[in-house]
């Protein structure tokens, strides 16, 4: 579908510089072509922006005058990346769903779907289970007892409900992920390890996404909580009775350990680890790879990251590491020499 860039704009805002072209696609700045609309964000994609061929771009003020050479079409905007993703979806609308249930799904007693909801082939909902208005459930869903499913929600393939469990509305939730499993709660004894129930549940809040393989454990007593709008990616582990506050990211392989309480609007990159029964600050941007072993209680900017190394270099500097204890206690000696013999010095002066 092509979009002419008065009606972009009329949608979306920004001012229109230029000719006021049809454009086919939204497409990367090095391969974007006469009829596409690419963007710009900022000026270190200068020499990109001097090369591409794209008929139509979406920029800030600074890189109007720049961008406008050759006579190409302008979006002005302030936020070039938030009218792209907006732009996005213009271009890529989410499917409608085919409303009704496939001949193929297996629903149990007391199962409340909306007519206007889709339920694919192998679908299978428990006792109970009640499904709100325009939903999407692929072929392969799960859906325990008891759960209650919002309005405008997105189950992709073979995803997997525990029982009991609560999706608010306009949640997305991709292939393999799992919801509700028990959390990982045991207690030791001389005969080996006695499981907990875990008796709570997983609440999801509205306009969450959560990444293809995610799992989400259920609480042990009180609810695993997922607050409005947090964007989960792939391959990522909460524990039990973890709270994640509004508007939070967590990038993929992160692993967030049992009872720990996450603010709104906090940023964790990949692979980070968290033990568990820790606080994180509203705001707090958590870098890539990092263990967080305490509560973070001021909003900052937190890494821990090793440099990566040659293995020669490594296995050099592990060997310093491991002195470094015996390295400080001698440093502290000196320091109290050194000021032993200043104190002197000033006496006898």
């Amino acid at each position: 579908m092509n979009w002419k860039l008065s009606d972009i704009v009329a949608r979306l805002g920004g001012e229109l510089v230029g000719a006021d072209l049809g454009v086919a696609r939204v497409a990367p700045l090095e391969s974007a072509g006469a009829d596409d609309i690419s963007f710009v964000a900022s000026a270190k994609y200068r020499k990109q922006l001097d090369v591409s061929d794209a008929g139509a771009l979406i920029v800030p003020a600074t890189l109007a005058e720049a961008a406008s050479a050759g006579g190409r079409s302008l979006i002005v905007t302030a936020d070039p990346y938030l009218y792209f993703a907006r732009l996005s979806q213009l271009f890529y609308p989410a499917p409608v769903p085919v409303a009704g249930v496939h001949p193929a799904a297996t629903l149990a007693e007391g199962v409340d779907v909306a007519a206007t909801s889709e339920i694919g082939a192998r679908v299978v909902l428990g006792r109970n289970v009640r499904v709100g208005e325009r939903c999407r459930l692929l072929p392969g869903v799960v859906v325990g007892d008891d759960t209650v499913i919002g309005d405008d929600v997105t189950l992709y393939p073979n995803v997997t409900i525990y029982h009991d469990c609560r999706i608010g509305s306009r949640v997305t939730i991709h292939s393999g992920a799992v919801i509700g499993a028990d959390g990982f709660g045991f207690a030791p004894s001389r005969d080996g390890w006695v499981k907990i129930p875990q008796v709570g549940r997983v609440v999801i809040g509205d306009d969450v996404e959560i990444g293809a393989n995610t799992t989400i454990d259920r609480g042990a007593i009180d609810d695993t909580v997922i607050g409005q709008g947090v964007i989960i990616d792939n391959l990522v582990q909460i524990a039990h009775n973890v709270e994640v506050g509004t508007r939070t990211a967590i990038a993929g392989c992160a692993g967030i350990a049992g009872s720990t309480k996450i603010g709104a609007n906090v940023v964790i990159g990949g692979a980070v680890m968290m033990v568990g029964h820790i606080m994180i600050a509203d705001g707090t941007f958590i870098g890539g790879g990092t263990l967080v072993n305490k509560s973070l209680k001021t909003a900052d900017n937190y890494s821990s990251s090793y440099p990566l190394s040659t293995y020669k270099e490594w296995v050099s500097n592990a060997v310093h590491l491991r002195h470094l204890d015996g390295l400080a206690k001698r440093v502290k000696s000196l320091e109290r020499q050194l000021a032993a013999q200043q104190n002197k010095e000033d006496s006898e002066k």
